[in-house]
């Protein structure tokens, strides 16, 4: 990934930081996450496995394409990946990137697959692929996620409005809590909880 971009930029080191962030995560596949016992003596357990192939609908944001490819690829799953058209060419030259860190790992390259038309007709499209997707995961503006939640004939992970909570603890520091605040909707104008 590193010999092909360039690295005096700061959100593809951003980039490089979330890579090596959920390299870091442990395997989430074949995690026993609970144990019981039913009334009549069997044993359940239950263990984490793949989703299978997910699609990420997502709008202007190029950090969106190495972050949900890796996490997709990191729980061992396959994804599909459609951007906006704004940074179609940025999205072509990080998914090139990502075959090719695939085919050094061995991996299957088809596992990362990013859509490359600027068609808006292909959100639709990819929305009805139910034999196809197992999960559809819209990140962007009200709007978009509006139209997935109403259009996919598929299983939706959604989004609206932005919302990023701050609870606040009795004892906070509140000049600290607001600084927070301010921060987490003013520190880039472009995403979606801005």
């Amino acid at each position: 990934f590193r010999d092909r971009l360039i690295l005096d930029e700061p959100r593809i080191e951003s980039m490089l930081t979330s890579i090596s962030d959920i390299i870091d995560l442990p395997d989430p596949i074949g995690q026993i996450i609970d144990l019981g016992k039913r009334p009549n003596g069997l044993h359940i357990k239950k263990m984490r496995t793949a989703l299978g192939v997910i699609g990420i609908i997502y709008e202007s944001r190029p950090n969106v394409t190495i972050e949900a490819a890796c996490l997709c690829v990191k729980a061992g799953n396959t994804v599909i990946l459609l951007g906006g058209s704004e940074a179609i060419s940025s999205n072509q030259s990080l998914a090139g990137c990502l075959s090719v860190a695939l085919e050094r790992a061995k991996l299957p390259v088809q596992a990362i697959q990013l859509v490359e038309t600027t068609d808006r007709a292909a959100v639709g499209s990819l929305l009805k692929l139910s034999t196809h997707i197992d999960l559809i995961i819209p990140r962007g503006g009200k709007s978009l996620v509006t139209r997935v939640a109403e259009e996919a004939q598929i299983p939706v992970i959604k989004h609206l409005d932005g919302n990023c909570h701050l609870y606040l603890d009795h004892g906070v520091d509140s000049d600290m809590a607001l600084k927070l605040a301010i921060n987490s909707k003013t520190n880039r104008y472009g995403t979606c909880n801005t």
